[in-house]
């Protein structure tokens, strides 16, 4: 099962933070996150992208499998029962989706889009679980959602309109003597 995802920058500002087993504080998250940053970070390019954690939160057997893609980590914390290369594809195919929706994913579109980022990442995750690794179906999940929310947000548009209307052809806001 997967534990947590984090993107965190060069620097070890969180980028993203979902937690898929429960931590009970703010205060806890933190140090979960700073103490993932430092051993990832810690580590030289050439090793390899898996590392044996410790979190006493979530246990002793805890996997840390991870990508650094130039500014950012891309973390994910899972049990022992978790293929390693298979997190490692995972990771891959998180970030092409995000390549995909913005168009050569940077830093800056993480942090003023995250609402986009969560929902990428719950396309693929769900609780813990893998719900998706084909990157066309993730991609046409996300191309649908998109066109529902315009869709929406035209018919807010007309609703709103429509309301004006009502409001004028029954003199509202006009004073009655």
């Amino acid at each position: 099962m997967i534990k947590g995802i984090l993107i965190i920058n060069n620097h070890g500002k969180p980028r993203l933070a979902k937690f898929y087993q429960s931590v009970t504080s703010e205060e806890i998250q933190q140090s979960i996150i700073r103490r993932i940053f430092q051993q990832v970070a810690s580590r030289p390019d050439s090793f390899c992208n898996y590392l044996e954690g410790s979190i006493p939160e979530w246990g002793s057997n805890i996997k840390l499998i991870y990508r650094h893609y130039a500014t950012l980590y891309f973390v994910f914390a899972v049990d022992s029962q978790e293929s390693d290369l298979g997190i490692l594809d995972l990771i891959q195919v998180f970030v092409e989706a995000l390549d995909k929706c913005f168009e050569n994913v940077c830093e800056l579109d993480l942090i003023f889009h995250a609402d986009r980022v969560h929902y990428v990442l719950d396309e693929i995750v769900m609780g813990g679980m893998v719900l998706e690794t084909n990157i066309s179906l993730i991609l046409q999940a996300i191309e649908d959602q998109a066109r529902m929310d315009k869709k929406s947000q035209g018919m807010g548009n007309a609703q709103q309109a429509g309301t004006e209307t009502v409001k004028q052809q029954l003199g509202a806001g006009t004073h009655w003597a």
